[in-house]
């Protein structure tokens, strides 16, 4: 298997998992309140099924016709940057939920073939950077899980973490230098130590063993603060040196502006 199969994966186990979360649930429970502000189960499940489908509109940005279809999504993007993820996920929201989880698997599918399907000397444009199909299978994955957690936090459904985070981790490590960038921040000159626990007990590691300053802690708790889901305080995370504590207080694995994060608990 590639790379890019083994993404597919656990991107599809992990949607999977939180598909038996929500697929039984009533008109009340896809309206129940998740730790997002404003933001229901359906909210939640519509803003993953929506990036799907914007992924697929740049995957298929390579034709004359994708291209303009890629350009026109771009366009409303910047005339709302600060609400129009927001708008698109409460439009689809309204969708009655049978309807709203039939597209999110239509999604679903449709994605997993368009970056199977995408060359792989090629870069599909982004919101931030151009990506490969690995990183853009890197990135649904770190949404989803990032999202099935808060749905879980509201419907009570929790799941043990997997291994499967090491992709979260990865990602969010690649990102320390745009966290700080996306704070108006110069991004610190050396490397940091990142030394994580994995949910199986493994040990998973970045950059050099002599770094001055590091990382260390729960891989569950680094990929939950990454993708804003905890307050820096409510983990377990030690940080030795200012730059990698000020990263810690800042990260985030997505693109986009930098989200409020949560309150500590």
């Amino acid at each position: 298997m590639t790379l890019l199969d083994d993404l597919l994966a656990d991107l599809t186990a992990e949607g999977d998992t939180l598909w038996s979360a929500v697929a039984g649930l009533d008109a009340d429970g896809w309206a129940t309140p998740t730790p997002a502000e404003g933001w229901t189960v359906a909210t939640q499940i519509a803003h993953l099924l929506w990036t799907d489908e914007v992924a697929m509109l740049a995957a298929g940005s390579l034709t004359p016709e994708g291209k303009a279809a890629w350009d026109e999504k771009v366009l409303e993007a910047i005339a709302d940057p600060e609400g129009y993820v927001d708008a698109s996920a409460h439009q689809i929201a309204a969708l009655e939920p049978p309807a709203l989880l039939a597209r999110w698997g239509a999604a679903r599918d449709g994605l997993r073939a368009a970056l199977l399907d995408f060359p792989d000397d090629e870069r599909m444009p982004w919101f931030g950077p151009p990506m490969s199909p690995a990183s853009m299978a890197t990135a649904r994955f770190m949404e989803t899980w990032a999202h099935a957690l808060d749905v879980h936090e509201a419907l009570g459904t929790g799941t043990a973490p997997t291994d499967r985070i090491r992709h979260v981790a990865h990602l969010g490590v690649r990102t320390r230098d745009y966290a700080f960038r996306n704070r108006g921040l110069d991004a610190p000159a050396a490397e940091f130590r990142i030394q994580l626990t994995a949910p199986s007990g493994e040990t998973w590691a970045w950059g050099p063993e002599d770094a001055a300053q590091s990382v260390t802690g729960s891989a569950y708790d680094f990929c939950r603060l990454v993708t804003q889901r905890v307050h820096r305080d409510d983990t377990d995370l030690v940080a030795l040196g200012a730059d990698a504590e000020q990263w810690l207080t800042i990260a985030q694995a997505f693109a986009g502006p930098a989200g409020p994060g949560r309150d500590r608990r």
